[in-house]
């Protein structure tokens, strides 16, 4: 293992943790409704919005009425994607002719990006169009990654607050979310993404001649061969940005049209951590403290260290049973090394297994390489970060206010073992925020295991398990993990496209978003309410390195202790398998 697969992550986090800073301290400024140096050119186009839509920018609501405006929101968005699907054989800008997508396809999609989960049963480029590429899937990157900020923003405003009834403006934290923070840096990074070689054009797919004809399987001579492009750099810089994931094609960034060249692969990466760490900083400063938002990134980046450490050691190891082969898994100037099934060559397994380890702690998905390749420690990795609830980094809003869910049961826990009434911020967490954050924790977990558990029992669900074993169980609990997590990647070995999964996959999406985002909703309603308590003798500090490590444990135990079974099952096992050989 060369010295540059371990300096890869080490350059990667220091770029990030320089960035947070800046971006946290701009975003919070944002919320806050500070002047910003986008103002002059933004600040009419956000008036002009607010006309349009007759919101009054000026006009709070409870957590009740937020939570209301951010579901309706989010319903016409679903059903808007799901027509635009069925319509899309009728519509402009499908240049292939691509046909309407099946009703049990289009709801899965529509679920999946209305929810920003963006899991995808279907080919990219054989099955959506242009306009359904850009009007359905591309405007829901934005606005559900902006839906996740802005709940994130309410639960912030309800810890700052004291002795109030509102929260903010759904509709102002929506909108202040998209302007000035996801489309600018959106267009920069497509427009470089553009400089390194993603398409992004409305001309039809590409006929090209092939250097050597070859036969394909009924014995004809095939001659040329067809380059699927489109506007895809526009969706890629959203997908990362947004933690979203979902791929122009179908190899998603795996792909050269997606992510032709190692600086492409770099800032990719760096965009899928990017809001979310920075949102640490931003929930620091809007709460009064910094300090809070710089431990729990720190909670974060720690167990984010050591499972990436993890994964490049699983997967630049190698495989036995590929090495028995005779196949030279040996890192030289001609090889890459390691475990090099499913990756590119481009990026290799040190590379893959970073971005894998970055995608799964933010609820983003994309993939530069085939997890279902992965070695089985380095595909637990993967899939331990997702059932964790996604709140390593998470998801742009809903990572954070998953991970306060766990900071409020620490405290809670921590309080009653010195007998002291659990204090955070200046506000006691008392019976009714313990049960809504039990809820945020629960609900991925007994969404993702219930669904395994039925797909691993139902006909539909076993007739598209491919690979026989605790392969083919990981296969399934990855997918229901990920659903649950609204992460979107898949281990890719499961026939997933079918009405069985589509339908089961979709139901667990919309649980494990909206049933964790109206409890967040709902202890920021109850927090804004009361009193701030002085802090005293007996508080619990919660930016101390004694409180980081608290917290780690409290969400390693609770991510342990309710997946171990079920990993024992798949990864744990096949492991064994394979190095007991």
């Amino acid at each position: 293992m060369s010295t540059l697969d371990w300096l890869l992550p080490v350059v990667y986090l220091v770029v990030l943790l320089l960035l947070v800073k800046p971006l946290g301290g701009f975003m919070a400024r944002v919320y806050g409704g500070q002047r910003t140096f986008l103002h002059p050119v933004l600040a009419p186009v956000e008036r002009i919005s607010y006309r349009a839509a007759a919101v009054n920018p000026d006009a709070e609501m409870t957590w009740k009425t937020y939570a209301v405006a951010m579901l309706v929101f989010n319903l016409l968005g679903l059903l808007v994607v799901y027509l635009l699907q069925r319509l899309q054989g009728i519509l402009p800008f499908n240049p292939q002719g691509l046909a309407a997508v099946s009703p049990d396809s289009s709801f899965n999609t529509a679920v999946s990006f209305a929810t920003n989960t963006n899991w995808q049963g279907y080919g990219g480029e054989t099955t959506m169009s242009y306009l359904t590429q850009m009007l359905a899937l591309t405007v829901q990157n934005f606005v559900s990654a902006a839906t996740g900020m802005a709940v994130l923003i309410a639960l912030a405003r309800g810890i700052a607050r004291h002795t109030a009834q509102t929260i903010g403006n759904f509709w102002v934290d929506l909108t202040r979310s998209t302007l000035y923070i996801l489309l600018p840096l959106s267009i920069l990074l497509a427009l470089v993404l553009v400089s390194q070689g993603v398409v992004q054009t409305f001309n039809p797919y590409q006929n090209v001649a092939l250097l050597q004809p070859a036969i394909d399987a009924n014995g004809n001579m095939v001659t040329e061969q067809v380059l699927a492009v489109g506007p895809a750099a526009s969706q890629i810089a959203i997908k990362q940005l947004g933690t979203n994931g979902g791929g122009f094609f179908n190899v998603n960034s795996a792909h050269p049209f997606e992510n032709p060249t190692p600086l492409s692969n770099f800032l990719e990466l760096l965009a899928i951590l990017l809001i979310p760490a920075a949102l640490c900083y931003t929930f620091g400063k809007m709460v009064g403290d910094t300090r809070q938002g710089w431990a729990i990134l720190a909670a974060m980046t720690l167990i984010f260290v050591v499972l990436v450490a993890v994964a490049v050691w699983a997967e630049q190891s190698g495989n036995p049973a590929l090495a028995a082969l005779g196949v030279d898994q040996v890192q030289s100037a001609a090889n890459p090394g390691g475990n090099m099934e499913g990756k590119e060559v481009r990026f290799g397994a040190a590379s893959s297994a970073l971005w894998a380890t970055a995608t799964t702690a933010a609820s983003n998905g994309a993939v530069n390489a085939m997890h279902d390749s992965f070695m089985p420690l380095g595909g637990l990795v993967a899939m331990w970060l997702m059932q964790l609830g996604e709140i390593i980094y998470g998801g742009v809003g809903s990572g954070l206010y998953g991970m306060l869910a766990f900071v409020i049961v620490a405290v809670f826990v921590a309080g009653l073992m010195v007998g002291r009434t659990p204090e955070y911020l200046g506000k006691k967490i008392e019976a009714y925020e313990m049960k809504m954050a039990s809820l945020i924790l629960l609900i991925p977990i007994l969404a993702a295991k219930i669904g395994t558990a039925v797909a691993v029992l139902a006909p539909g669900g076993i007739a598209t398990i491919f690979n026989p074993g605790a392969h083919g169980f990981s296969e399934v609990l990855y997918a229901f993990s990920s659903a649950a997590g609204n992460n979107g990647s898949a281990f890719a070995g499961l026939g997933a496209n079918t009405p069985f999964y589509n339908t089961a996959l979709g139901i667990v999406m919309l649980i494990s978003r909206y049933w964790l985002a109206i409890p967040a909703l709902a202890i920021a309603g109850s927090l804004v309410s009361k009193k701030k308590v002085p802090a005293g003798a007996g508080t619990l500090p919660t930016h101390t390195p004694l409180f980081i490590a608290w917290l780690i444990g409290v969400i390693v135990i609770v991510g342990a202790l309710s997946f171990i079974p079920a990993l024992g099952l798949g990864p744990i096992v096949e492991h064994l398998m394979v190095f007991g050989r």
